[in-house]
């Protein structure tokens, strides 16, 4: 092991059982409240022959859980004639059970309904399911309200009366795998086919940005090696597309997530639903095409929308609130990108047809969202969320309102430095170039996937000369810096659409500290180690 690698490892607190997991080491299915009830009710499905409908989300954690729930049903015996899959329409329908849903189960002749990724705060769908005789299983992960719905199960680590914390972390697709494991302990799945399922686990779980500690640390290390394992030909299809040469949480976050909401986001999730489902590379190629291209008319929208906002004006406010006629399906990565591009919370509002307006925040820090909602309440018609991540309704009269009050209650929490919470932290130090090597960045991938809670390690060059400034691409806003350590050892350094002040070194006067990533480089077939420029301090 090299030094720095166990340097890192000390810093983070990371040890073996981190760096393998054993997959056996699981926690217990039934340490979640109303398991056994699922588990029961399932089963006597199965002995009846009855009609399952399964309701997800449309974006990827839904899809995956979807799919997964799908699966394990299958695996456990329920016949495909006796199972359903029903995704909610962003536009139609909204986050969680639809009314939508009643009539579906009712035409169909469904019995019993099991959710994923949803249904913990829709009481009264479930209350007018439960009057047509038709019972609900709660599968879910996000916030619960004070008292549970009257299903027949509420499967949701966030139960105020869960026994356990060492699940609030899971994905839905992580909830809906742990039912899986529930069944494999019955006996209804037989032990081992449940792994196969991980690969849908990994994806839900990197692409909601869940903590990949704990828990969620076993099911994403085996996650990405049944992923790279994967049966379903859409999947292999869609790397095959996106040309992904290695699976990692990066390619997971940035080729195969996007591509996959991105029919949830403009479309139906349907597309990628049926991409997971296929069964054969016919059936999966023509879903593939739709999705790119799908993608690609978010990535125009989104820059359309950012540049549109960016001339309208100075964002003088401490908390941008944008508003305007676009897609509703974009308004989050909108104000994702707002918040990086100004350093403040954001919301970016559309216009309904009915004078309304509804869009999407996004925040970091210590401004909490759902706080914020909450001390504007009297000026919007609903909204919810995370610290992070926010949605919201509301009447155009009250528009000039809500941006009054909710940058009233930023200002009146005299926050400060928030800036640094957006800035890039080194985890260590590096004074030569002695050790970075291949060897080192396979040292490096045992920590894969990475994400919250397991960011990719980013290391500060000290002491070192830089040589050379490069810049490159088409436009020339492509950065590669040569720098040169203490005993005379190179290395290249590179940075995509850098900023000028970047662009601008000069090696005769600059001295910089560049905080860096480690990638592998591979050229012509010849592979070498290369650094990322996360930020760039200069002397």
């Amino acid at each position: 092991m090299s030094k720095i690698f166990e340097q890192l490892l000390e810093k983070r607190g990371f040890d073996e059982s981190f760096l393998h997991p054993k997959y056996e080491e699981a926690v217990d299915p039934y340490d979640l409240t109303d398991m056994n009830k699922a588990v029961q009710r399932i089963k006597k499905a199965i002995k009846n022959r009855e009609k399952i409908l399964i309701y997800g989300d449309y974006d990827v954690d839904g899809v995956t859980a979807s799919t997964l729930m799908a699966d394990t049903l299958t695996l456990a015996g329920v016949e495909e004639n006796d199972l359903e899959i029903m995704l909610p329409d962003r536009f139609a329908d909204g986050y969680g059970m639809s009314p939508r849903l009643i009539k579906r189960a009712k035409d169909h002749k469904i019995t019993l309904v099991i959710t994923v990724d949803c249904g913990s705060r829709n009481h009264e769908i479930i209350d007018e399911l439960n009057t047509l005789g038709i019972d609900t299983i709660v599968t879910d992960h996000h916030e619960t309200a004070d008292e549970m719905p009257a299903a027949t199960a509420v499967i949701n680590p966030h139960r105020k009366d869960s026994p356990t914390e060492s699940l609030q972390n899971l994905a839905g697709v992580g909830v809906a795998f742990k039912l899986a494991e529930a069944l494999v302990q019955e006996k209804l799945i037989k032990e081992g086919q449940e792994k196969w399922l991980l690969d849908l686990v990994v994806l839900g779980t990197i692409c909601d940005s869940m903590l990949l500690t704990g828990e969620n640390r076993r099911l994403g290390f085996y996650g990405i090696k049944v992923l790279e394992k994967t049966r379903r030909p859409g999947l292999l299809e869609l790397m095959r597309s996106s040309g992904i040469k290695s699976l990692n949480a990066e390619s997971i976050g940035f080729q195969i997530g996007p591509r996959l909401n991105a029919a949830g986001r403009l479309d139906t999730a349907d597309t990628s639903l049926n991409l997971l489902r296929a069964k054969d590379p016919v059936e999966a190629a023509p879903l593939v095409t739709k999705l790119e291209n799908l993608n690609k008319k978010r990535r125009v929208e989104q820059n359309s929308i950012v540049k549109e906002i960016e001339k309208a004006g100075p964002k003088d406010d401490p908390v941008i609130i944008e508003s305007g006629h676009w897609h509703e399906g974009i308004l989050g990565i909108v104000a994702g990108c707002l918040v990086e591009e100004y350093k403040k919370p954001a919301f970016v509002l559309t216009e309904l047809e009915n004078g309304t307006y509804k869009g999407s925040g996004r925040s970091f820090g210590d401004f909490i969202l759902s706080d914020a909602l909450d001390f504007a309440k009297d000026s919007i018609i609903s909204g919810g969320g995370h610290a992070a991540a926010a949605g919201v309704r509301i009447d155009g009269k009250n528009l000039y309102k809500f941006r009054e009050q909710i940058n009233e209650y930023y200002r009146s929490l005299h926050l400060k430095n928030q800036e640094s919470y957006l800035k890039k932290h080194a985890d260590l130090d590096l004074n030569d170039f002695s050790e970075l090597n291949l060897d080192f960045l396979n040292e490096l991938k045992q920590l894969e996937p990475f994400g919250p809670g397991n960011e990719e390690p980013i290391f500060r060059l000290k002491n070192v000369e830089l040589i050379n400034v490069t810049r490159m691409g088409a436009d020339r806003n492509h950065l590669r810096l040569d720098l040169r350590d203490k005993q005379g050892k190179t290395m290249k350094l590179v940075a995509f659409f850098a900023p000028e002040e970047w662009l601008n070194l000069d090696p005769a006067i600059d001295q910089i500290e560049p905080l860096v990533t480690f990638t592998e480089n591979d050229f012509n077939g010849v592979k070498s180690i290369e650094a990322r420029i996360c930020d760039i301090i200069i002397l």
